[in-house]
Parts: C-alpha cells; sequence; structure tokens
C-alpha cells in the first residue's frame, strides 16, 4: 500500500515520541541505551498518546561524535522490531541510507533525516524506492561545526528556501510531495534568536503544503530564555513551544514528554472550545453594559 502523509492533517497535532537508543543524547542519553528499555520506553510513550514512535541510534546534539552505520543498525534494528505495530507510525532518526534501508526493512515507515538527504548521496534513492515518508529538516553545517557562530541573512527566509530547495529535489527524483514531513530544525545550527524567530514565524512554512513538524523539546534555548534551566527543567518551556505551535496549525510535535504534552494539549482545546461557546452567547448586547 502507498504511504502518503494525509493522515497527519487530520486530528492535529500528532505526537511523535523520543526513543534515543543512545548513550550521549543530550537529555536522557544512556536512559534507553539497551534494546529492552528503549522496546519498554516507546511502548510507554504510545500508551500516553504518541502516534509515531522515532527511534535514533546517533545523537546529534552539538558536537556529538558521528556513529558507524553499522554500529547505528545494531542499536536501532532490534527497537524497531519490538515496537513494529505499537504505533501507525515508526520513523528512523538517521542521516545514514545503510541505516534508512535496514531500518526500513525492520518494520519502519518513515524516515527522519537532520541532513534533509544530503549527507548521504544514496539516501534519497533509498526513499524512493522504498515508498516510506521522509521528513526533511534544515541544518546549518554538521553537530560538530552547526553552533560555531551560526549566520542568516534572513532566518525564517533562508530555512524556507532551503526546504522548498529539497522539496523540489525529492519531487525531481520522483518522490511526491504526499510523502514528504518538513521540519525547520529547531537548535541545528541556530542561535537563540534564530529559533525564537522560526517559532514565532511558523505558520509560514505551511505555505510549502507539507505537513510541518516541529522539535523543540527540552533545548538549549528554551533553556537559555528560562533562566539557564537545565535540560530536566525545561518542561514548562516546551508545553509553551507546544501549544504555541498547536494554535498555529503544526502538524508534528516531536517530544520526550508525551503524557504532559498531551494532557496541556487536551486542556488547552477545552478552553478554546469554551471560549468559543462564550463568544457565541455574548455576542448581542451585554446584559451588563450601561
Amino acid at each position: 500500500m502507498a504511504l502518503d502523509t494525509s493522515s497527519f492533517f487530520a486530528n492535529t497535532p500528532h505526537l511523535m515520541g523520543i526513543v534515543n537508543v543512545t548513550s550521549d543524547s543530550f537529555y536522557d542519553g544512556g536512559a534507553y541505551a539497551t534494546t529492552d528499555k528503549a522496546i519498554e520506553h516507546g511502548i510507554k510513550l504510545a500508551q500516553d498518546g504518541a502516534v509515531i514512535l522515532d527511534v535514533g541510534g546517533e545523537s546529534t546534539r552539538p558536537g556529538a561524535a558521528p556513529v558507524d552505520p553499522d554500529e547505528e543498525i545494531r542499536r536501532v534494528v532490534p527497537v524497531i522490531k519490538g515496537l513494529a505495530g505499537v504505533t501507525p507510525w515508526l520513523s528512523i532518526d538517521t542521516r545514514n541510507a545503510k541505516t534508512m534501508k535496514a531500518a526500513l526493512s525492520a518494520g519502519a515507515n518513515i524516515v527522519n533525516d537532520i541532513s534533509a538527504l544530503t549527507h548521504d548521496r544514496r539516501s534519497i534513492d533509498v526513499i524512493k524506492q522504498s515508498g516510506a515518508l521522509v521528513s526533511l529538516m534544515h541544518m546549518k553545517g554538521t553537530p560538530q561545526t552547526m553552533q560555531t557562530a551560526p549566520d542568516y541573512g534572513n532566518v525564517v527566509h533562508d530555512v524556507y528556501a532551503y526546504i522548498k530547495e529539497r522539496i523540489e529535489v525529492c519531487e525531481a527524483h520522483g518522490i511526491n510531495r504526499n510523502r514528504i514531513i518538513i521540519d525547520p530544525g529547531i537548535g541545528f545550527g541556530k542561535t537563540t534568536e534564530h529559533n525564537l524567530s522560526l517559532v514565532g514565524n511558523i505558520s509560514k512554512f505551511h505555505e510549502l503544503a507539507c505537513p510541518l513538524l516541529l522539535g523543540a523539546s527540552r533545548k538549549s534555548f528554551i533553556g537559555k530564555l528560562g533562566n539557564n534551566a537545565l535540560p530536566q527543567h525545561r518542561l514548562g518551556g516546551s508545553l509553551a513551544v507546544a501549544l504555541w505551535a498547536c494554535d498555529r496549525g503544526v502538524q508534528i510535535l516531536r517530544v520526550h514528554d508525551v503524557q504532559e504534552t498531551k494532557q496541556a494539549l487536551l486542556i488547552n482545546n477545552f478552553l478554546i472550545k469554551a471560549g468559543r461557546a462564550d463568544t457565541e452567547q455574548l455576542s448581542g448586547d451585554c446584559p451588563c453594559q450601561t
């Protein structure tokens, strides 16, 4: 059956739970580094409300060392096999074509590539031949260099233009737009001010007519804006970003804290509905006016 992104435009936003099978990720590195713990964590995220699980075996935090694809495969494939069928969508977070191919064979149906299929020239063919969905993310530089004085003419315009170009490249290679998800890449080669501009103007990216993914959970710009809070103390800021993004139609939120994010979105939805009902009731002359 051909896959497409149409389901991501209904009943939004969808929560993508993060499963880091790594020892050095910036927030939960090492907590789920074994196969059993990673599978257990993924199942818990699904029970909490994630409809996508994003499994990664290579940390891409600033300064992180690259992981050999064979080691990456050793980490992620058993986890993907263990989580197959737990959620409707299972994503492999990788920039390596060899890992993509192994993960898709094991049961993944989305490739989440921080390099937008530029890191490995073979990856675009893997996506084309597999029929999987692909998430194209913007990153300036590499994880080793991306936070070394990143600079833009206008960060929103520049990131938009880059993603537009990558969509066009995919289409030219036979990957239809209805298989593409886009991600502005919060924290990947951006200063705090750049991240604020991107999140603040996130609606701009809807013009590209692809489901929009936002991954801001627990990231450093939240800590810098929130009294230099450590990753363990950035939940409040992460929820604030999630609510802002939800109110602007972002279709997919990539988060560590699925249960808390789902609750925040649920209450936000109740408040919006209550506000609309009150507005309708008060649309006439208010009896308390003099």
